[in-house]
């Protein structure tokens, strides 16, 4: 009995810790990307239940659950204190430089409108981009909107809604569906207040459950990294990507664009489930490209939402002048 209790869970360490390798597009598959502190904590757990215990070839027992522990703790590391940071904060060189930013998965179901206007109000972004946005939803924040010179709206019911609004200068802005289905993202450009033109793209792709395979998500990920790689512009990548910032899709994305990210050597930073403690991921995601300094990145407080608001705030400058990997 003893014996197929710690061999059915060292298979099911294994094979939860093999099949993301297979870049498969499946749901049931992807979907293993997102647990990999759980799995490392299982396995952890495992092998310390085990080491007193008789077992059945308990060394090849023993290799396969410890193997599975370093990788999924080596895919992790870069997202604890212990790693380097990867963007530097620094101050602007004026605080009038500074741009604000806000990212927020509103939840369509959420009726907490006004804790969330009260956020807004309170963060007071040059550049805001609100995810799941319904009716109600755009009707609650038609005042604090009336706020922003340029506002895009794509109000639907179906958890795919995005409103970007901003004070800057806008030199262009729109929405895109770069995977040909009917999850928009927002592509802008802007001026900074001291001047320089950068890139804003907002983000929010389906996520992996049943019903929703991974290949338009992933093709989405990748069109915006494609279309950042060809920018000669600072570029900020906002938004709830439903993908954690260690999946190869991510990583794939990050080197296709040249883009650092903060989190790493912060903390994981999970910003889903809010409801949930134990069941976080860091799924809502900030990127920036070299060429932009990094004043501060925070998660906000929770209003409702199953997800946590995302603030930056960021400038832009000759790229001499930004540091790289330390604070």
């Amino acid at each position: 009995m003893i014996n197929t209790v710690f061999w059915s869970l060292a298979t099911a360490i294994l094979v939860t810790t093999l099949l993301p390798l297979t870049n498969s597009v499946q749901w049931y598959v992807r979907m293993w990307d997102f647990p990999r502190l759980h799995i490392a904590s299982v396995a952890l757990i495992v092998i310390m239940a085990a080491l007193p215990v008789a077992i059945a070839y308990k060394s090849l027992f023993m290799g396969v659950v410890a193997a599975a522990l370093v990788y999924q703790s080596a895919q992790i590391f870069p997202y604890t204190p212990l790693a380097s940071v990867e963007v530097a904060t620094q101050p602007a060189p004026n605080s009038t430089d500074e741009v604000d930013m806000l990212a927020v998965n509103v939840l369509m179901e959420n009726t907490r409108h006004q804790d969330l206007i009260d956020i807004v109000a309170r963060e007071d972004p040059d550049v805001l981009l609100l995810m799941e946005t319904d009716a109600a939803w755009a009707d609650a924040f038609s005042d604090a909107l009336s706020q922003y010179t340029t506002v895009k709206s794509h109000v639907a019911d179906n958890h795919y809604g995005m409103i970007f609004a901003t004070r800057l200068d806008v030199l262009s802005a729109e929405f895109l569906w770069p995977s040909e289905d009917d999850t928009p993202a927002v592509k802008a450009v802007l001026r900074a207040p001291n001047g320089p033109e950068f890139n804003f793209i907002g983000l929010h792709p389906r996520p992996p459950v049943p019903g929703n395979d991974t290949e338009t998500r992933d093709r989405q990920i990748k069109d915006a990294a494609l279309m950042t790689s060809s920018a000669d512009r600072p570029t900020v990548c906002m938004g709830d990507f439903n993908d954690v910032a260690w999946s190869w899709t991510t990583k794939r994305f990050k080197r296709y664009a040249n883009f650092r990210e903060p989190r790493v050597g912060r903390g994981m930073i999970s910003s889903f489930h809010a409801d949930y403690p134990f069941m976080r991921f860091p799924i809502d995601q900030l990127f920036v490209t070299e060429n932009v300094g990094l004043v501060s990145f925070a998660r906000l407080e929770s209003f409702g939402s199953d997800h946590f608001p995302i603030a930056a705030t960021v400038f832009f400058e000759d790229s001499e002048g930004l540091a790289s990997v330390a604070d």
